[in-house]
């Protein structure tokens, strides 16, 4: 617990605040792009942070380029949901409730 993850760009700090393509999770870590761009390309680099350790570790740069063939195959993308048509909560309670987007 108390782990931050900031994601590098080229070795500089991605600011995703007003990014409405990019968002990283704070509950695992990951990087999601939405709709990739010819300048999204270059090298990605996690930092996690520790505040009560008072470190920081930076992961390998993982290198992100464009397919040159424009197919998409089996990984093209496509949104499964799988919920109950109804689905019932103790008032005060909390729902999640989650979405999944399949692709490359």
């Amino acid at each position: 617990a108390g782990l931050s993850y900031t994601w590098l760009f080229n070795n500089n700090t991605l600011q995703l605040q007003e990014d409405g393509r990019r968002f990283v999770s704070q509950a695992t870590g990951n990087l999601y792009l939405a709709k990739v761009e010819p300048w999204d390309v270059g090298n990605y680099t996690c930092a996690v942070s520790s505040a009560a350790a008072q470190r920081r570790v930076w992961g390998p740069p993982t290198a992100l380029t464009l397919r040159g063939d424009g197919a998409m195959g089996e990984y093209e993308p496509k949104i499964e949901v799988r919920f109950p048509e109804t689905t019932y909560a103790a008032q005060g309670s909390s729902v999640r409730l989650e979405c999944f987007a399949l692709g490359k």
